[in-house]
């Protein structure tokens, strides 16, 4: 390959990188409908609101280095915030940055669960994850200064909505050492 060749197939790899799309995949694991609300960090779009039905995926595409969140609300429910999901795209560094935040409402089971990137969508175990299947987890953002925040690359997110019908109850799960004895907070 030639020299101009060379320089050609890194401008067009550059290119690809940087017109990628930022979007965000919701996937609603019950027969409930949801309308998802974003809400935009001062600065930047609004995004419209979107419905997604029982059982049912939508994606999302955001503009370029978008920064805020966005809650549901079960079909017939009041319009109150919930469970929180956060992401920053194109962040320090170029990074891509996501939470699940019980913050405002920790107490909305019905609504966004768990946060991944693209790449961890067949796997079982995630990694790179946020959220809980099952409130209350060690994986979601409680309080101000929890360290739950994922970064990755990628710029393709999924977003569950609602309750697996098959979970296991709370009871069934594991114990997870607690994050105050982590932190020596006996």
């Amino acid at each position: 390959m030639g020299f101009f060749a060379k320089i050609a197939a890194m401008v067009a790899a550059a290119s690809a990188v940087a017109s990628a799309t930022n979007t965000v995949t919701f996937v609603s694991q019950d027969s409930t409908t949801r309308k998802v609300i974003f809400t935009p960090s001062s600065g930047y779009s609004e995004i419209d609101s979107i419905e997604v039905a029982g059982l049912a995926t939508e994606t999302v595409s955001f503009p370029d280095g978008w920064v805020g969140n966005w809650y549901s609300v079960s079909e017939g429910a009041d319009n109150t915030s919930g469970m929180l999901g956060e992401v920053t795209f194109q962040g320090w560094d170029d990074i891509t940055y996501f939470d699940v935040s019980a913050i405002v409402n920790a107490d909305d089971h019905d609504g966004v669960h768990e946060m991944w990137p693209a790449s961890e969508n067949t796997i079982a175990i995630k990694t790179l994850m946020s959220g809980c299947s099952i409130f209350p987890c060690n994986t979601a953002y409680y309080l101000a200064d929890d360290v739950q925040t994922v970064a990755t690359t990628e710029t393709e997110l999924y977003c569950s909505l609602g309750s697996q019908t098959n979970s296991t109850s709370k009871r069934d799960v594991a114990k997870v050492v607690g994050r105050n004895f982590v932190l020596g907070k006996f």
